[in-house]
This record gives C-alpha cells, structure tokens and sequence, in this order.
C-alpha cells in the first residue's frame, strides 16, 4: 500500500501561509475541530503549524495574549519544515513518521500534495487487524523455516476458512515470529486450531468477537 492511496488530497485541506498570523491559524484550528495545519507558500510545504506549538510559543514569550497571537507570524512557530512523505512512500512509512503528530505533508515532485493524518492510519490498522469484522482472532508462533506461511495456507484451504486479516510480527533474526490470523466465523474452530498444532504452530490465543 502507497501513501498516495490514503491521500487527503491538498483541495479538501485546510491550510495556511508563512505569513499568516497565529490568530488565524488558531481560528482555523478551532473551526474545524482539527489539531494541526499544512503551512503552504503558493505550491510548497514549509511546516506543519500546531495548537501544541502556538500553546509553547506562547507560554515561553512575556507578551500578553492578545498581542502575541495578533502579531506573531506562522512561520515563527511552524515546525516540522523538512518532515514529509513522497507521493510514491510506502504507507508504513506514516507510521513512524506521526508517532508525535497529527497530520504529515505529502509532496509530490516538490510540490505538496495533500496529507496523512493520523486518524486515517489508525483506521487502516484496524482494517489490516479485521477489527471491523467479526470473527475468530487465533495467536500463534511458528519456527522461522522455509513454507511454513505455505503450510498455513494449506490448512486455511483444507478447512475453508475465511481469512478477514492475517499479520505477521518479529520481522528480525529470531527463529519464532509470531502471527495472527482473523477466520469469519465457523462451527469448526476447534478442528481449525487442532490442525495447526499439529502442523507445529503453538496457539497462544483465541478470541471470538
């Protein structure tokens, strides 16, 4: 999956320049309900422009309120200026990139694109964990070894289980990794899991939902 993919598209984003003042960025913030804003200068990001900075900003200045958020320029608290995906980034690569932020910048060719927020990658974890359907969620450890993701398979097609998600873990030099596989709900659950001991795969856990 590609950043692209997840793409808020810059026409439907809430933006503002380097030149703005902090009052509108904070009058924006608050309309929309929203915690961070794009900083753009015609086509070009510049940094990302947040209620937790302009807060910083504040609390660190001896101005009064007021006159601080009236004559204090975006550009004076944005950060993040060299933070931002590409177009054509893996989507995994949002994940370490919005630990700490809301939203991150897409550019595309050098010129920004629209963003990732962090509402959307939450949303595509629980979609890549099949959190969104009910089922059986079975943990298990495999031996690290050459087919055994092919055996899994064989088992999954033996029993005709319907796979919602399935997602791997421990992706080092460990000789276990760990898996957890989502099936839709069937009356031979106990069979399924039976099977896959059998074939070497220790369950850790079951949990129906």
């Amino acid at each position: 999956m590609f950043v692209k993919s997840a793409l808020v598209k810059k026409e439907k984003c809430f933006t503002v320049k380097p030149e703005d003042t902090m009052e509108k960025g904070l009058e924006l913030l608050e309309k929309h309900s929203i915690d961070a804003l794009p900083v753009v200068d015609g086509d070009k990001f510049q940094g990302i422009f947040t209620w937790y900075h302009a807060y910083r900003a504040f609390f660190y200045s001896d101005a009064k309120k007021d006159n601080f958020i009236r004559s204090t320029k975006v550009k004076d608290i944005m950060v993040n200026q060299d933070v931002y995906l590409n177009i054509d980034d893996v989507y995994e690569k949002a994940l370490v990139e919005l630990r700490d932020f809301p939203i991150i910048a897409v550019v595309d060719e050098g010129k920004f694109a629209g963003i990732v927020t962090r509402f959307d990658l939450v949303n595509q974890l629980q979609s890549a964990f099949g959190m969104q359907q009910s089922g059986f969620r079975i943990t298990f450890t495999s031996v690290e070894s050459e087919g055994r993701i092919g055996r899994l398979g064989e088992i999954i097609e033996k029993y005709k289980e319907s796979v919602v998600s399935l997602v791997t873990f421990d992706e080092t030099d460990k000789v276990v990794r760990r898996i957890v596989l989502k099936v839709k709900k069937k009356n031979n659950i106990d069979k399924f899991t039976k099977e896959l001991e059998k074939s070497g795969f220790r369950i850790l856990d079951i949990t129906e939902d």
